[in-house]
């Protein structure tokens, strides 16, 4: 395939790129957004293919096939549950290809470049490799947090912010010395040198950030690797790359702050990794408060005396896959004139979205799953809250008690209604590690056990 043709098809895989991010907006759109961005990657990956020699096409379909097959494997494997965890080892991996790439683009470059073209080039290497190793080291700490072989517990060390900073101010000397070099030995030493630095300044810029901001982390490494995509596609001077790179960390960007704003935390604080405080808070729980508990039976009279429903879904819905159920309820209630909708935290499954496409999946219409702005008003007409294996998005410490680590942080605000039931297994707190004040609360009952085992009791007992 001659070069015009390869770029046009870059072109039409960058439009179908922008049309699938237009689609996953809103949930009405996103499988058709979905599908406009299997399409550009399918003519991008084709077009990539036609392109290269006759020499390297064997190695690149062969490496084609096997990232295929890897892929297809762990989609299989990988339980909804599992996605955040999932999405944050993929960008783990963009940043490894930055980190590799830099250095291959250094040691054998696909284009000889002179003066101050060459000087541009090796910017694009140095900074290429070192946002690389930041997302690698970075995405693979939150993986871990996030599917708990590493403890959520921010690590505060003294004197964090020093070391972040001087990690890249180490960084910017071997930038100055990488730069300065005509030595090849001499520049592949200042970019080791630099790699290890930025690996570790990855490391510990995630272990200082707590469970409870793990979201937007996610979020935010998602832009970082769209920035490493983009530092490939100037070192390969391939045009896509950069388009692709752009749009991801753009958006990715765009993302963590909305969800900095919806939970109340500073955007440069998140870049910097200098929040995330996670150590319990008791203040606002006496030890002498006790729980109310609950029966299904007591739960369903409830439901058939109200007029107006409000269920709130968390990570434990998703962990205990109650959705059919509670879609099964939602659909019953709604027959007998039962006013039902949903109430969705942006950081709700820990991961944006993950609630959205849950219920999506379970078939609950779109117009009755409302996002926390657009309902926290109506809880206090509100007759029953349900609250399906949610902690943290519901925990009104955050407004109530200026001490609590989460303080500040918006949140759903259930309390307010007539009647709560909690469906829970236990007492443990979320993955904040804080204490939730809602579970003693006079108009709070805990039903406790697996959520979809009582979503079945539930579904019985309001048919019988």
């Amino acid at each position: 395939m001659s070069l015009g043709l390869v770029s046009v098809a870059y072109v039409v895989a960058s439009v179908l790129f922008i049309l699938s991010l237009g689609g996953l907006s809103h949930q009405e759109s996103a499988r058709r957004g979905n599908w406009y961005g299997v399409a550009g990657i399918l003519i991008a990956m084709l077009a990539t293919v036609a392109g290269v020699g006759a020499d390297d096409i064997v190695s690149l379909v062969l490496a084609v096939l096997i990232g295929a097959s890897v892929g297809i494997v762990l989609a299989n494997r990988v339980e909804m549950t599992q996605m955040p965890q999932l999405v944050a080892l993929l960008h783990s991996f963009v940043g490894l290809a930055a980190v590799l790439v830099g250095f291959s683009g250094y040691i054998e470059p696909l284009v000889e470049t002179r003066g101050a073209e060459h000087t541009i080039k090796l910017v694009e290497v140095f900074l290429g490799i070192f946002i690389g190793a930041v997302t690698f080291t970075g995405s693979l700490v939150a993986c871990g947090k996030l599917d708990g072989r590493i403890a959520s517990k921010a690590l505060t060390l003294p004197g964090r912010h020093g070391m972040n900073l001087a990690a890249i101010v180490v960084s910017v000397v071997l930038g100055a010395w990488f730069l300065g070099t005509d030595s090849m030995t001499s520049g592949l030493t200042a970019l080791v040198l630099m790699t290890a630095v930025a690996c570790v300044l990855g490391i510990h810029l995630i272990m200082a950030i707590g469970g409870a901001d793990m979201p937007v982390v996610v979020s935010m490494l998602n832009s970082y690797s769209g920035w490493a995509a983009a530092a490939i596609g100037f070192m390969l001077g391939n045009d896509l790359l950069i388009v692709t790179g752009a749009l991801v960390g753009s958006s990715g960007a765009i993302l963590s702050y909305i969800m900095c704003r919806a939970m109340n935390r500073s955007f440069v604080s998140v870049i910097l990794g200098g929040f995330g405080q996670t150590s319990s808070s008791v203040s606002a729980i006496d030890s002498d408060q006790t729980v109310q508990e609950s029966t299904v039976d007591d739960v369903c009279e409830e439901l058939r005396n109200a007029e107006s429903v409000i269920i709130v879904p968390g990570y434990g819905m998703a962990v205990a896959q109650a959705q059919n159920g509670v879609s099964e309820i939602t659909k019953l209630l709604r027959e007998r004139g039962v006013k039902v909708r949903f109430g969705i935290h942006p950081v709700a499954g820990r991961l944006p979205g993950h609630m959205n496409v849950l219920l999506a999946e379970a078939h609950v219409p779109y117009d009755i799953v409302l996002e926390m702005d657009e309902i926290n008003d109506d809880f206090p007409n509100t007759d029953v809250v349900l609250v399906i294996g949610a902690n943290d998005t519901v925990n009104p410490a955050a407004a109530e008690d200026p001490g609590s680590p989460i303080a500040g942080m918006p949140v759903l605000e259930v309390w307010k209604a007539r009647q709560v039931v909690v469906f829970k297994r236990g007492m443990a707190t979320g993955y904040s590690g804080v204490e939730n004040p809602l579970f003693y609360k006079d108009n709070t009952r805990m039903l406790f056990g697996d959520a979809k085992d009582s979503m079945d009791k539930l579904l019985s007992g309001l048919r019988s």
